[in-house]
């Protein structure tokens, strides 16, 4: 027999009645009332709605005013929000409703809920000086269905143990979903069912991805886990393949011909797809035209196509330490797109009259076709600005002094300069790190930034300000907040630690005392720490139709125009950019605002699977150093351990407070530090510790350090 608890037209039913009394207000209504709203007609079932409302009100959920007419005991009795998981099994309920607290969850009453779900709460009432709990009613969607992990075969069935260490159930796959799996391999599995009282959902293998432990195994592992595809669909790929390599005299037509201008391109030695060059002309009045000609992405890939919708889900190009994932196929992104030297390329462009002094005196935008005349790598172009001689150099050493005054005159405007290190790994053969270095960045790298971030302003601005308040054109814009000051204060606080003074009084005063931080600490020993520091105390940039500016570069209007190969908002600006430019009318901005928020979630997504590719080979790189010591940089404190960075290759790991033993350390959340409760010995960010590896877990991506004394 079922008991009552478990009848699911009960809780159904109940979950009706709250609705009903949430749209009305919580008016009070009697059942009769409440049965004309359910449009429930027959006697039977208008009792049976009278028990039912009597029974939960016994239990508490609802009251009598007055006789006969019923209550919600409060409002917001059922709450939607995202699951966030804890390590024992429970979980935290983040409301939709951000002026909401977050609400407890135990183990047995998620009901199934896995980590970033979104599921509907029913939240009981709190008691005296308790946190919020509920229970979780319903999955309104899942996160996530496809899980990577090692899989683990016996006689009769398999279990699958999943990597994520959010998702805390192993999966049940019946041997027929095998997929040819063999035992101890790492796959994907998809969840296919959870039957209501089963402890393990059951599921089947998607991909088989190879033996654990071998580079390319883990790579792919890291994609799928992120929810990247490993492969173009054949459907994608036959659709880009098909489109044709010659330009037809008939396009060259319609387009500002800029192939006997000098024009070339810098880039990584290592690229391959070119998404955007320069062009460079000194004009009869004295005056420069500077091209900035991006890969016509948008002419190949036509809006709603089956290459479109592939670009659209995977949102951006990911790239790994070893690897890149691209967002188009290969043929667009390597070949028709890439603005290789000596061929004739589509572009849209943003063509600017520069004077002397770096101001533009004129813009044109539009769609272009170009010849590249030469492609230099970034080192290259470097020498030519150190004095090498060169064909171009007189054009290079120009748009450097040109790139100057724009990066000058951004800084003072209030623009932030965060420099931080970016760690490269040597890699052989396997893929396996022999090494690890800092990528530095010189004035070659910053020219080419200088140009893009001012063709992306002034695409942004153009549009901005076509039309201005009821007749403002939807665009998509990457916005970047100002800092939260609480954030603020306490990065302040912190480096203040360090001898250095911040004034946060003003958003402008903010980014010109930041700027002066960002100078005195280049090349100390906290650079890397105050850096990554005062990055996480900004707010993170977006895309959206809502936001025009963006307060790290002090600019009131900034989009991003110049990267379509490998991120999507890009085509969506070339799109609307090309509308407008032919006199369209408003587009619907909801459509693209839902557009630019799945493009940010995916941009979010794929920074973290380069974080995962790096923690991996940090912890590949170390795992032959166990028991080497080194000299590292307290980076991170938690209630179990504090984070380590090594000064020599910036790899960082844990030190755990339980491996501490001259004492019994917990955690100074506000004060960035861990304190002995005995001894009061302090160890804070910043501080300069000795250590020693310990362990490397490379499933885990983990490393632990023990601290030598």
């Amino acid at each position: 027999m079922r008991s009552k608890k478990e009848n699911p037209y009960k809780e159904v039913m109940t979950q009706l009645i709250v609705d009903i009394f949430e749209k009305s207000g919580n008016t009070p209504l009697n059942y009769k009332q409440v049965a004309a709203k359910l449009n429930i007609k027959e006697n039977d079932a208008k009792n049976a709605l009278a028990d039912l409302l009597a029974d939960v009100t016994k239990e508490g959920k609802f009251i009598q005013p007055e006789r006969g007419k019923f209550q919600l005991k409060q409002l917001h009795v059922y709450v939607t929000g995202k699951v966030d998981m804890t390590a024992d099994g429970s979980a935290y309920i983040v409301p939709d409703d951000e002026t909401e607290g977050d609400i407890f969850v135990a183990p047995r009453k998620l009901r199934q809920a896995l980590h970033n779900d979104i599921v509907k709460v029913h939240v009981y009432e709190r008691k005296k000086g308790r946190k919020r709990e509920g229970e979780v009613v319903e999955i309104l969607q899942r996160a996530k269905t496809d899980f990577t992990g090692t899989i683990d075969i016996s006689k009769s069935y398999a279990f699958f143990q999943p990597d994520d260490r959010k998702m805390l159930h192993d999966i049940f796959i019946p041997l027929d979903n095998l997929n040819g799996a063999k035992n101890g391999e790492k796959v994907v599995v998809s969840i296919l069912e959870w039957p209501k009282n089963a402890k393990n959902p059951i599921g089947r293998v998607k991909n088989i991805l190879g033996k654990k432990g071998e580079n390319n195994t883990e790579m792919n592992a890291i994609l799928a886990d992120f929810g990247f595809p490993l492969e173009f669909p054949a459907k994608v790929e036959e659709e880009a393949n098909a489109i044709p390599d010659t330009i037809s005299p008939e396009e060259i037509a319609k387009r500002q011909d800029f192939r006997q201008t000098t024009t070339f391109t810098i880039d990584p030695a290592d690229a391959k797809d070119f998404d955007d060059a320069i062009s460079f002309k000194k004009l009869e009045n004295g005056n420069y035209e500077v091209g900035v000609h991006i890969a016509d992405v948008s002419h190949y890939v036509i809006p709603d196509s089956i290459l479109d919708k592939e670009a659209f889900e995977r949102g951006t190009s990911v790239y790994l330490v070893d690897r890149v994932i691209p967002m188009l196929p290969e043929r667009l992104s390597n070949n028709l797109c890439s603005l290789r030297p000596n061929e004739d390329k589509l572009c849209f462009s943003a063509v600017f009259e520069l004077d002397e002094k770096a101001n533009v005196m004129d813009q044109w935008f539009g769609r272009t076709v170009i010849h590249s005349d030469r492609r230099f790598s970034y080192e290259e172009a470097q020498e030519v600005i150190e004095g090498k001689a060169d064909d171009l150099s007189e054009e290079i050493l120009k748009l450097n002094e040109l790139a100057l005054i724009l990066r000058e005159r951004k800084f003072k405007a209030g623009a932030i300069s965060f420099e931080t290190d970016e760690v490269k790994f040597h890699l052989d053969e396997n893929g396996k790190p022999t090494g690890v270095y800092t990528k530095v960045r010189k004035e070659a790298h910053k020219l080419i930034e200088d140009f893009m971030l001012l063709a992306n302003r002034k695409v942004a601005e153009y549009i901005g300000k076509m039309g201005k308040g009821k007749n403002k054109l939807p665009f998509v814009y990457r916005f970047h907040d100002v800092p939260n000051p609480e954030t603020l204060t306490s990065f302040s606080q912190f480096a203040s630690r360090f001898g250095h003074r911040l004034s946060i009084k003003s958003d402008k005063e903010t980014a010109k005392s930041l700027n002066s931080l960002m100078t005195k600490i280049e090349g100390t020993k906290e650079q890397n720490l105050l850096t990554s520091l005062a990055i996480r105390s900004m707010a993170k940039a977006i895309y959206t139709t809502k936001g025009t500016s963006h307060y790290g570069l002090a600019f009131d209007y900034y989009t991003h125009f110049t990267s379509p190969i490998r991120r999507y908002p890009d085509v969506m600006v070339h799109r609307l950019l090309q509308y407008y430019l032919d006199g369209g009318r408003k587009v619907n901005a909801e459509h693209y605002e839902k557009m630019s928020e799945h493009s940010s979630q995916m941009e979010k997504k794929a920074a973290e699977a380069e974080r995962a590719s790096v923690k991996y080979k940090q912890a590949e790189f170390l795992q032959d150093q166990i028991g080497t010591e080194y000299t590292g940089i307290v980076s991170g404190v938690t209630e179990w351990g504090m984070y380590v960075e090594i000064e020599e290759n910036k790899c960082e790991g844990m030190v755990r407070l339980r491996d501490i033993t001259d004492d019994f350390y917990t955690l100074d959340e506000k004060n960035y530090a861990i304190i002995g409760q005995r001894k009061k010995k302090v160890y804070q960010l910043g501080d300069e510790v000795q250590i020693k590896v310990k362990k490397v877990d490379l499933e885990k991506r983990q490393i632990d350090f023990t601290l030598l004394s």
